[in-house]
């Protein structure tokens, strides 16, 4: 699954794969806006840990990998 993290005053936002579910990231991104810790912490599909300070957060989007077409097909 595809996530992409929005940061307040960066201009480039963060693209993980990760193996969690919507369901679980969208946990974890609720628990990190209410939590007393203010940190979302992912792990992508290698086992890399993503942390970014909750206050930062402009948007995080969660979706199903797009596999791109690539070739010549008939419209």
């Amino acid at each position: 699954m595809e996530v992409k993290i929005g940061v307040q005053h960066a201009n480039r936002e963060l693209v993980l794969e990760s193996e969690q579910t919507p369901d679980e990231v969208q946990e974890l991104v609720a628990a990190a806006l209410t939590g007393k810790s203010g940190l979302l912490e992912l792990t992508d599909e290698k086992g890399r840990k993503v942390l970014v300070p909750a206050d930062r957060l402009a948007y995080v989007e969660i979706g199903e990998v797009s596999t791109r077409k690539v070739g010549f097909g008939a419209i």
